[in-house]
């Protein structure tokens, strides 16, 4: 079986950036678990298919034409990897993301992505429910004011007009929606390590994840 590696964390902590740069340098591969949500999320909005419309949603997340190419995402060969980052595509993802019809949907495929030499794999339930036996889990946070300020240097560079108090208030909406939710709540895997990465850059974050890896991993 591949090496698999576990980043969990709430929206906002880094996870994304960091599993990815983990993944370049162990030269593994590196699953977005989020973006398989958010594409969901995207092709509902497009298709026009209402939020609760569940046997719709889990048609969906079945057939739907998904590719990831290069650090780009493609749906119905269509690059929407901007487009399934706005707020208003993280907000769908993690209402869709308590419908237990359409995790068991994208449960196999994610399983799927793990092959040699190694997989990163980040996301809410990584470690808890995608991968529970994972050789490695982390669980990645920050606190909230920290991780508004996070997103709001990310969109900004990327021309969208949001406020930081806007996303104080989606950030904390997420949490409390991520945390309480019936199916695969927001939580540290069982024996994960857990990294507070508050007043931390990416890149002493990204070294104290690989030095967690390959201490747990000696001949990574």
């Amino acid at each position: 079986m591949p090496h698999v590696v576990t980043i969990d964390g709430p929206s906002g902590s880094g996870k994304g950036t960091v599993a990815s740069r983990v993944a370049a340098r162990l030269g593994w591969r590196n699953l977005d678990s989020g973006a398989l949500y958010r594409l969901v999320g995207l092709a509902a909005e497009r298709a026009g298919i209402a939020p609760d419309d569940v046997p719709a949603l889990q048609r969906l997340a079945r057939n739907m034409d998904a590719v990831f190419r290069d650090g780009h995402v493609f749906l119905d060969n269509i690059d929407v990897t901007d487009a399934i980052r706005t707020e208003q595509a993280g907000n769908a993802a993690s209402r869709i993301a308590a419908i237990p019809q359409v995790r068991d949907e994208l449960l196999a495929w994610q399983r799927g992505y793990a092959r040699e030499p190694g997989l990163i794999a980040e996301g809410r339930d990584m470690g808890t429910v995608v991968f529970p036996d994972a050789e490695v889990k982390i669980f990645l946070t920050a606190s909230p004011r920290e991780r508004a300020e996070r997103r709001y240097k990310q969109l900004k560079e990327k021309g969208f007009n949001v406020t930081m108090e806007s996303l104080l208030g989606e950030i904390a909406e997420r949490d409390k929606r991520d945390t309480e939710r019936a199916v695969a709540p927001l939580k540290p895997a069982v024996g994960a390590f857990i990294l507070d990465s508050s007043g931390m850059d990416v890149d002493e974050v990204v070294e104290r994840v690989l030095a967690h890896v390959r201490e747990r991993l000696p001949a990574v």
